[in-house]
């Protein structure tokens, strides 16, 4: 049996391209936060020199980076996700990894998509026409996530924790999709048979996936429930309204995270009326760029609009808890 090809990402690609090229795909978000210590890698990599003033996530992502080797190779995203991502790359490439950047071009560019993925299929040794056929082959498993996300904001049979996990973790299906379908089907089986649940207040949780533990359940011990994780949900590329894109440049034009916020607060808008959210939750991470687009979410969305704020690895702070259940007190 041949040793899997391990391709690192900094964060969600056209996976259907690693796939394609025979590589295993490893989102290093995910390896850092599901790590047994994620604070003793984020300290790990201050000792090494990094900075106390970087987003945890860079730190977090180097220090895993640098106790699995066998990850020789690292995508990482030059324009459309963190901007400390370059001096990642740089490090990353100090220690002997190779470094593959992708860049997502403008949403109203889709001759600069095209180009993208052409340039990246080459980086990767693979054949588009091939990852158009992965992603075909894909379709079924979106298709089940879908059914995980109504399960949610439908019939309250999957928490929003839950919903968070599965669809964070399509970034890069972790490593299997055969693997990840079978999971996600027994998965689904198994929630489709729990009670259907009506929560007090219905949330929608904006923003990056939050560092701190435990806030959709602390959420629904206040009696709330998150019915919509916006990243997430575009992580894992589900079909929505629209159904699935007629080709994979479509399929990621459509994916909003990486560009202009104006994207991001149409699609917010459709999703909360479609699911009756009552109020928004925006999770932002100290030293992020992406900080400053609460401003604008705020002006355009026209709905009660929490900010928190996270740091560092750890539970749902004393002072955050206290305004959780201040925001849930007045949309209850």
């Amino acid at each position: 049996m041949s040793t899997p090809r391990l391709l690192g990402l900094t964060s969600t690609i056209p996976v259907e391209v690693a796939l394609a090229g025979g590589w295993t795909p490893v989102d290093l978000n995910n390896r850092f936060i599901t790590h047994p210590d994620p604070a003793g890698l984020m300290q790990r990599a201050e000792d090494l020199g990094l900075p106390r003033t970087l987003c945890a996530w860079i730190k977090g992502m180097y220090a895993w980076c640098l106790d699995h080797p066998e990850v020789a190779t690292v995508v990482g995203i030059t324009r459309g996700d963190c901007s400390n991502t370059h001096g990642l790359m740089e490090l990353l490439a100090r220690q002997g990894r190779g470094i593959v950047p992708f860049d997502y071009p403008d949403a109203a560019d889709p001759e600069g998509l095209e180009r993208s993925l052409a340039r990246l299929a080459d980086d990767l040794g693979a054949d588009l026409a091939r990852a158009e056929q992965v992603r075909r082959e894909l379709e079924p498993l979106r298709d089940d996530l879908e059914r995980l996300d109504r399960l949610t904001w439908q019939q309250g049979k999957v928490n929003g924790a839950e919903n968070h996990l599965w669809l964070v973790s399509a970034s890069d299906f972790d490593g299997d999709p055969e693997d990840f379908a079978a999971r996600l089907r027994a998965f689904l089986a198994e929630a489709e048979a729990r009670p259907a649940q009506e929560p007090r207040v219905r949330l929608g949780l904006l923003g990056v996936p939050p560092i701190m533990d435990g806030l959709h359940d602390t959420l629904e011990q206040m009696g709330a429930a998150v019915m919509f994780n916006e990243v997430p949900r575009q992580f894992a590329m589900l079909p929505g309204e629209q159904g699935h894109a007629p080709n994979l440049s479509e399929q990621y034009r459509r994916y909003t995270y990486p560009y202009e916020v104006g994207g991001r607060i149409v699609d917010i808008k459709r999703q909360a009326e479609r699911r009756g959210l009552h109020g928004l939750i925006h999770y932002t991470q100290t030293f992020c760029w992406r900080q400053m687009q609460d401003s604008p979410l705020r002006e355009s969305l026209g709905m009660p609009l929490l900010t928190l704020e996270g740091d560092r690895v750890g539970p749902v702070d004393a002072r955050t808890r206290l305004r959780l259940e201040a925001f849930v007190e007045v949309l209850g």
